[in-house]
């Protein structure tokens, strides 16, 4: 099954920065529970081109590993406090090289209400763009680099 095989969480986050491919049908299955009518399961994959950048071939993703994990559950954190609806949470990352098609994120939110679990899935996809410290380095016919969409890194707030 893939996905990541072990969790730093509290009962209800499931948080993780792996190698290991991601299921998206894991994430959604995991998050589901009796108390909670929906479920929204979000996946970001490697795509072919990037701005001024076609044909990429494949992404390599580096991390502040000790960082990682512990953002990811501030993240779900702040998400619980927006919306107390919400169940279970799965925040996922990939590390290392990946191919176009390969899934790189995963975020998963079960809630009483679809309204919730819409909203803190995008919240905490949104929020990881911007709190979490992983960047990713482009291949692409013709060069490498590192992504032009990098952010500074900041903290995870209200």
């Amino acid at each position: 099954m893939d996905g990541p095989t072990s969790r730093a969480s509290g009962e209800d986050d499931w948080v993780a920065l792996t190698p290991d491919p991601l299921s998206v049908d894991r994430a959604a299955t995991w998050v589901a529970r009796p108390d909670c009518g929906a479920v929204v399961a979000f996946a970001g994959t490697v795509r072919d081109h990037a701005e001024g950048r076609p044909g990429v071939t494949e992404l390599e993703y580096e991390a502040y590993e000790s960082q990682v994990e512990p953002r990811l559950l501030a993240i779900a954190a702040e998400a619980r406090k927006r919306w107390p609806g919400v169940g279970r949470l799965v925040l996922w990352h990939r590390s290392g090289t990946l191919a176009v098609a390969e899934c790189s994120v995963v975020v998963a939110a079960s809630a009483v209400h679809r309204s919730e679990a819409f909203d803190a899935a995008r919240y905490c996809i949104d929020t990881l763009k911007h709190t979490v410290p992983v960047w990713k380095r482009e291949r692409w016919e013709g060069g490498e680099d590192w992504g032009i969409d990098g952010r500074d890194v900041v903290e995870v707030g209200p």
